[in-house]
C-alpha cells in the first residue's frame, strides 16, 4: 500500500477514529499512550514532538508532561485528523503541523523527546522514518514508539487474529469503513517484530534500543536513545 493510499485511509476514518480506538481497546489505549510518554523521557521544559499524532491523544499527554515552560509539536500527514486534534486541544504549548514523517521540516538536534503512536507500521519506509527521528533528536534524547505487535504465545496469536477479523473488521463494516480497517491485519503481518525493530533502530544510528511487549505482546513500545556524542 502506497503512502498516499494510507493517507487517504486516515483522512476517511478521522471522524470516528477516537470512538473506534476506545471501543476496540476497551479504553486501554489511553494507558498504553501514557506509558509511551513516560518512556520518552519528556520532562518539564522539554521541547518534544509527537509524530503521526492522529487526533492528538499522545500530543496532549506530552504537553502535560512538558508543562507551560515546554513546547510540543504534533505532526501528522492526515489533514482531517490534524484538524480534529487542533479542535480538541488548542493549547498554548502545542504547535500542530501537517507534514510527512519521512521528510520532517526541522533542523538536526531539535527535540529533547519524541513519541509516535500507531504510525511506524504505516510508513512506506521504516528505516527512513527512524533515520529522520534520529536526526531531529538532540544528543542523549529518547524516542518511544507505540504500535501493534504479534504475541509469541499461540493462544494470544489466535485471540488477536480472531478479534481483528471477527470484531474489528465487522464493526468497521457496519460503519462503512471495511476497507479502512481490513488493512490492519496485512500491515501487522508485515510489521517487524520487536527484536527486528531494535535492529532497525541501531541501523538508524541510535545508541541504545529496547522493545517492551505490552498487553500480552499484542502491543509493544520501541524505546530508542540517541548517543550523547552524536
Amino acid at each position: 500500500m502506497t503512502q498516499s493510499s494510507v493517507q487517504d485511509i486516515f483522512n476517511r476514518i478521522a471522524p470516528v477514529y477516537d470512538r473506534l480506538n476506545d471501543g476496540f481497546s476497551f479504553g486501554q489505549h489511553r494507558i498504553w499512550k501514557q506509558m509511551t510518554v513516560q518512556w520518552s523521557g519528556a520532562k518539564p521544559g522539554s521541547v518534544a514532538i509527537d509524530l503521526c499524532c492522529g487526533s492528538g491523544d499522545i500530543t496532549r499527554l506530552l504537553a502535560r508532561q512538558v508543562g507551560a515552560t515546554g513546547k510540543v509539536y504534533g505532526v501528522d500527514f492526515s489533514e482531517k485528523l490534524l484538524a480534529i486534534a487542533q479542535n480538541h486541544y488548542n493549547w498554548t504549548p502545542i504547535h500542530w503541523l501537517n507534514a510527512d514523517v519521512l521528510h520532517l521540516p526541522f533542523p538536526n538536534n531539535t527535540f529533547n523527546a519524541a513519541t509516535m503512536g500507531y504510525g511506524l507500521r504505516n510508513v512506506s519506509s521504516i528505516p527512513q522514518a527512524l533515520q529522520e527521528l534520529h536526526r531531529i533528536l538532540k544528543p542523549g534524547a529518547t524516542a518511544a514508539i507505540l504500535d501493534f505487535h504479534r504475541p509469541s504465545q499461540p493462544l494470544l496469536q489466535q485471540f488477536q487474529n480472531w478479534y481483528l477479523n471477527q470484531v474489528v473488521v465487522p464493526y468497521a463494516q457496519q460503519q462503512g469503513l471495511t476497507e479502512e480497517y481490513a488493512y490492519i491485519m496485512p500491515s501487522l503481518q508485515r510489521f517487524p517484530l520487536g527484536p527486528e525493530q531494535v535492529k532497525l533502530a541501531y541501523q538508524a544510528g541510535f545508541a541504545h534500543a529496547v522493545h517492551y511487549p505490552i498487553a500480552g505482546g499484542m502491543m509493544g513500545v520501541l524505546v530508542a536513545t540517541k548517543s550523547v556524542d552524536s
